[in-house]
């Protein structure tokens, strides 16, 4: 299916190359290292929206990175498209938990961690439930309650929901961040971090 995709949507991904190149330079493709099936390491690729890092010129964060084009591409999710190419290779699923961090491995609760029993997906139940409006805890209950209630007719329903969240434009980002904020572990976790750096 996602081979199939990746032909019929290859005039659009030409189109947005094409944007992304005029808009931002090159690379066209932002390319960065996730967490997969049973936490091992894949590249995965994007569409940029972001320009490179400038302390100089202010671009530090995010919010300052994101470009308008960047934003568009992100509210429309055009910016996902050659993950497909992730999904053809095996690395993801067109449905599941998003590939997450590898920095977040060690983070995760044992219950969280189950979110990599099964390949990442494209897109999953917490992105059709909110997406980046949700709390840290509340997506990674949700990959969970994905592994445990997998199923045929589970991914198609997420499939229409995932238009409807699509054309909807709803939680492309989480309150007062350009993305998402740093998943730092559980609330007791983040909370032992912060008193381990906190200086004596």
């Amino acid at each position: 299916m996602a081979a199939v995709l990746l032909v019929l949507v290859a005039p659009v991904m030409a189109v947005v190359a094409v944007l992304v190149a005029v808009g931002l330079g090159r690379p066209v493709l932002f390319r960065q290292r996730r967490a997969g099936l049973h936490g091992q390491i894949f590249e995965v690729a994007k569409f940029r929206t972001m320009r490179s890092p400038e302390p100089g010129r202010g671009l530090v964060s995010d919010g300052d990175r994101l470009t308008p084009l960047g934003r568009w591409l992100r509210s429309t999710s055009l910016d996902e498209l050659p993950t497909l190419w992730n999904v053809v290779r095996g690395d993801m699923s067109l449905v599941g938990p998003r590939p997450l961090l590898p920095e977040y491995l060690d983070r995760y609760s044992p219950a969280q961690a189950r979110r990599h029993e099964v390949r990442p997906g494209v897109t999953g139940l917490a992105q059709v439930r909110g997406r980046n409006s949700l709390g840290w805890e509340e997506k990674l209950d949700l990959d969970v309650r994905y592994v445990d209630g997998r199923s045929l007719r589970l991914d198609l329903s997420i499939l229409v929901a995932t238009v409807r969240t699509v054309l909807s434009r709803e939680g492309i980002s989480a309150e007062g961040a350009a993305t998402a904020p740093e998943f730092l572990g559980t609330s007791h976790r983040a909370a032992s971090r912060r008193q381990d750096r906190t200086p004596a």
